[in-house]
């Protein structure tokens, strides 16, 4: 029986995870950039430019994104360490996507390494 760990494991091996090093140049050239963690968590923070589409939706709702109708199309996952993201970037490579990259370390790595942010502004009621 095969366990989560082991379905992270194949579907890296399957996926190209980009480093930290290479994911602004990757963002900055594809033709979205994808945050595949649960909406609470995108709403807390996530990297600037990222649209939401949780792990349990992708599938549904790629399609449904007019940039991401061509399979060729240059798609960046992340999510909090990259696990969700490497099996996201295998499931649409099985849909025919040629050209998804997973940020390795998800966003856990990106904000450590101090990189920007985006986060909601708390409304002032004073």
């Amino acid at each position: 029986m095969k366990t989560p760990h082991d379905l992270v494991q194949a579907a890296k091996s399957h996926t190209q995870e980009i480093s930290l090093d290479q994911a602004e140049q990757a963002i900055s050239q594809a033709d979205v950039l994808i945050d595949v963690r649960e909406a609470d968590e995108y709403a807390v923070a996530h990297i600037p430019g990222a649209v939401h589409m949780s792990r349990g939706m992708l599938e549904f709702k790629i399609g449904q994104h007019p940039v991401l109708s061509a399979r060729d199309s240059k798609i960046v996952l992340y999510c909090k360490t990259s696990g969700r993201a490497a099996l996201c970037a295998a499931s649409l490579k099985e849909m025919g996507y040629l050209q998804v990259q997973s940020i390795a370390g998800g966003i856990d790595a990106w904000i450590a390494a101090g990189k920007n942010i985006a986060q909601p502004s708390t409304p002032s009621f004073d």
